[in-house]
C-alpha cells in the first residue's frame, strides 16, 4: 500500500454538488427579490454577471419571468402556471 486511503470518512469529504441548478437559483433570487441587479445575482451565486444575464434571458424567454422596466432598473415577476421542465417534474408548479 502506498499510504492512501481511498475510503475517506464520508463526514470528511467536502461535497461539491446541489441539489438546485444556478436557473433555480436566479429564480429564487428574482422571486424574494424583484429588482436585483445582476451584479447582486452573480455575487450572490458565485457566476459572473454575463452568466447571470443570460440565466434571466432564458427565464424571460421561456416564460418563467416577465421583465418590466422602472426608470433605470428592471423589475421581475415571476408567472403564475409554470412548471418544471422536465418529463418527470412536469407536473410541478414553480411558485413563489
Amino acid at each position: 500500500m502506498d499510504g492512501t486511503d481511498d475510503h475517506t470518512d464520508p463526514k470528511e469529504r467536502r461535497s461539491t454538488w446541489a441539489f438546485l441548478t444556478n436557473h433555480a437559483r436566479v429564480l429564487l433570487i428574482l422571486a424574494r427579490e424583484p429588482e436585483a441587479r445582476m451584479r447582486d445575482i452573480a455575487e450572490a451565486i458565485g457566476i459572473t454577471e454575463r452568466a447571470a444575464q443570460n440565466i434571466v434571458t432564458d427565464l424571460e424567454h421561456d416564460g418563467y419571468v416577465q421583465r418590466e422596466r422602472q426608470g433605470r432598473r428592471n423589475r421581475y415577476t415571476l408567472v403564475p402556471g409554470r412548471h418544471l421542465r422536465r418529463p418527470t417534474e412536469q407536473t410541478v408548479p414553480v411558485q413563489a
